[in-house]
């Protein structure tokens, strides 16, 4: 049975990322990058599917677990009958190889363990071959190398790694598991100690950047922060949604989505939290993947993007895994980041325009991207898509992408210096798309906006409309929207993306869209329910401070993938405007 998505523990070298139970079993990596075939694979099968495990080989009567300070570094303690240990899991911040370090220290009486190093490449289905060496083990499946270093003998049987030992109050067993390509040379050894303090100074230095007096939730924004710090790839400045593929939306369903790549459509909110917590550097760098990514050529914009930037996202199914708790297909690739969403020519823009009022000096590059996107963005606005969502039907007039096609002109009218003819254009089509969602969009009989034009469907992202400037949060049909989705897309104060139906029907809360309801009623001034809405959030977080990107409040346990990015951005954006002023996306 797979375990449940809060008992994971999220550790990362900037490049990528491992999932840790609690149980002292590594059940989820991919190497050497973020969205690389996994080769520690039993999130989303077995054992047998790949792991590496190091516990007690007697019952554990207890576990308990946490970061070591404001830092990525994971130390977990388990207690026998005959004694407790500790296992401390990080990874060292990559410079020349990516490596896995488990420190395993008696802290009273002996406790016998077990250490299975049992990788399985190719996404479970290739067992590689090892061989032992001085100091433990060797293995290699295709371009990939695995060098496991132990303070003790290990044995190799049947495509696994293994060592048994005792650890008395005071002893301690290490163990390196590095990862090269198959031809480079041996390994050097690592200074295990000198990278655990290099490691732990790295976070603690990296989040000093932070004035935790700015907010009333100072834990919970940190750790946030760390989380997506982990989940933003070094060199090229991406960050990826979340580290895990097809874990999913509905329990045993089939909305199962491989979300290990960046979307475009969370550039505000990264762009956001990042200046907003005071990290420039971060915030321009993934200015600088954002321009990158869409090149020379905006017209060709996706959705989403590989994390390095490139473009090719095919999607396709491991048959062979059975998925998380039997929620099949497991999907590798997006076939959403072809789709015509046009709410993304909005985000961009105003990602760009939020770069400027924060001082981040624009480029040539960036001021070619703002006239092309949106020079684009006026000749197809009006035409139909698939909407924030990525529905996979017919597409449709969406009232948020709509209102989105608005923002871009908006922006590039307010912060940028369009020609005389491009402003007299752009201004006629602001205006129309103003009217026109306000107008289409709108219900009279419902009294409230909808998903779509002339549709009955309430839609979360409709609450996005006052945070973007679209239309104040207290105007009448505004707010009248804000309160039909509280009453009616609130389920036991979570809020919901839309009512249940279909193949969503069992689909849980949507954590964003419950930290944009705050944000609406902060907009309004009831800060008192904002707040209970931000609590809530916290509240359901696992024992270490993460958030998957929803709530299963039937089964009270966190579903989709894990840990999310626009979760843990909202917690930030939203802790730190709910504490004073912050650069919001509607400002002028």
């Amino acid at each position: 049975m797979s375990k449940p998505i809060e008992s994971y523990a999220l550790i990362g070298d900037g490049e990528t990322a491992a999932l840790v139970a609690w149980d002292g079993s590594i059940d989820w990596l991919c190497w050497p990058d973020f969205d690389d075939d996994a080769c520690f694979c039993a999130l989303l099968g077995t054992e047998k599917n790949g792991r590496w495990s190091i516990a007690p080989r007697g019952p554990v009567i207890h576990v308990s677990r946490r970061y070591r300070g404001d830092t990525m570094i994971l130390e977990t303690e388990m207690r026998t009958a005959d004694g407790t240990v500790r296992i401390t899991d990080f990874m060292p911040i990559r410079e020349t190889q990516s490596a896995l370090v488990r420190i395993v220290e008696g802290l009273s009486g002996t406790v016998a363990l077990e250490c299975n190093v049992c990788p399985r490449f190719d996404y479970g289905a290739l067992k590689p071959w090892w061989e032992v060496c001085e100091d433990g083990a060797v293995a290699v499946a295709g371009r990939h190398r695995l060098t496991l270093r132990a303070s003790m003998p290990a044995t190799v049987e049947d495509g696994d790694a293994k060592a048994a030992f005792t650890l008395r109050e005071g002893e301690r067993h290490t163990f390196v598991l590095s990862r090269t390509s198959a031809w480079d040379a041996d390994v050097p050894r690592l200074d295990i100690e000198a990278a655990l303090t290099a490691t732990q100074a790295h976070w603690e230095r990296w989040i000093a950047g932070f004035d935790a007096a700015r907010t009333r939730w100072p834990a919970a924004v940190k750790r946030s922060l760390l989380t997506l710090k982990a989940l933003t790839h070094a060199r090229s400045g991406g960050l990826i949604a979340a580290p895990t593929t097809s874990l999913p939306e509905v329990p045993a369903g089939g909305m199962n989505w491989d979300y290990r790549y960046a979307w475009l459509r969370d550039s505000t909110f990264t762009l956001g939290a990042f200046l907003n917590a005071g990290f420039t550097t971060e915030a321009t760098a993934w200015r600088d993947w954002l321009l990158r990514a869409i090149a020379g050529d905006p017209d060709a914009l996706r959705i989403m993007y590989r994390v390095d930037g490139s473009r090719h996202l095919s999607e396709w199914t491991v048959d062979a895994l059975p998925g998380y708790r039997e929620a099949r297909p497991v999907r590798i690739g997006n076939a959403a980041s072809t789709q015509k969403q046009l709410d993304i020519y909005g985000e961009v823009l105003d990602t760009l325009a939020l770069a400027r009022r924060a001082g981040i000096e624009a480029t040539d590059h960036q001021r070619a991207v703002e006239r092309r996107l949106v020079e684009h963005l006026a000749r197809i606005w009006q035409d139909r898509g698939a909407g924030i969502w990525e529905s996979r039907g017919d597409p449709k007039r969406y009232t948020y992408s709509k209102a989105m096609c608005w923002v871009g002109f908006d922006r590039v009218l307010r912060h940028c210096d369009p020609s005389e003819t491009l402003r007299a254009t752009l201004t006629a089509n602001r205006d129309r798309a103003h009217a026109e969602v306000c107008r289409e969009g709108w219900n009279a009989g419902l009294g409230t906006f909808t998903q779509s034009y002339g549709s009955h469907e309430l839609d979360a992202s409709l609450l996005l409309l006052p945070l973007v400037g679209f239309l104040k949060a207290d105007e009448p049909r505004m707010a009248a929207t804000i309160e039909r989705i509280r009453t009616d897309l609130d389920q036991d104060g979570l809020i919901r993306r839309m009512r249940a139906k279909g193949d969503a029907s069992d689909e849980g809360a949507f954590l964003p869209c419950s930290l944009w309801m705050a944000d609406c009623l902060r907009l309004q001034g009831r800060h008192e329910l904002a707040e209970a809405y931000l609590e809530r959030v916290l509240g359901v977080a696992n024992d270490v401070g993460l958030l998957s990107e929803e709530y299963d409040v039937p089964g009270r346990c966190l579903s989709g993938n894990f840990p999310q990015a626009l979760t843990h951005l909202g917690v930030v954006n939203t802790a730190l405007s709910l504490s004073g002023p912050v650069i919001d996306r509607g400002g002028g």
